[in-house]
């Protein structure tokens, strides 16, 4: 768990991933946390069942790596998004960062406060030197947040902003 000055970031374990997939608040009663309307699109599903969920079930892998953490607003007691790293870092000490902000909460600060605050995590792991992330260009929103914690452009293709941050 990591926590700052309005959140807290909570690794999820895999029956917590699916209370999670079930979005009927289960997940929600278990952290005791008041319900959050949130779309759980079947392509994060397929994330999760296909690459998280196996990935957490391999204990050579450090699973903080591989799994969902939830985003939890203190003030609220309440998700107000998720966060994920795509797996252990690469041969060159890269993670790939993932983020999504319920819609109920978008525009507030909350995601740029947990992407800081997960960076700040990721510099104190020992093979991670530098964190990549993809935005839609359609998205600049998502794009403004990475500027904000340091990320620079690094590439693009038609659809898509390629983002790093080296530590």
């Amino acid at each position: 768990m990591i926590s700052s000055k309005n959140l807290i970031l909570k690794p999820l374990s895999a029956s917590q991933l699916f209370k999670y997939m079930a979005n009927d608040n289960s997940l929600e009663r278990e952290l005791k946390l008041n319900p959050t309307a949130k779309t759980i699109t079947q392509a994060i599903i397929a994330s999760i069942e296909e690459t998280i969920l196996p990935n957490l079930s391999d204990s050579g892998k450090n699973h903080l790596f591989s799994t969902l953490w939830a985003i939890i607003l203190k003030s609220e007691s309440r998700m107000v998004g998720d966060i994920c790293f795509v797996g252990e870092p690469d041969v060159d000490g890269e993670v790939e960062l993932g983020y999504l902000t319920y819609e109920a909460y978008r525009g507030k600060g909350y995601m740029t406060e947990a992407i800081a605050c997960i960076l700040d995590w990721a510099k104190r792991q020992e093979f991670v030197k530098s964190v990549f992330a993809q935005t839609a260009k359609s998205n600049p929103a998502s794009y403004k947040i990475l500027e904000k914690n340091n990320f620079v452009k690094v590439g693009e293709d038609d659809e898509l902003y390629n983002w790093r941050l080296i530590f």
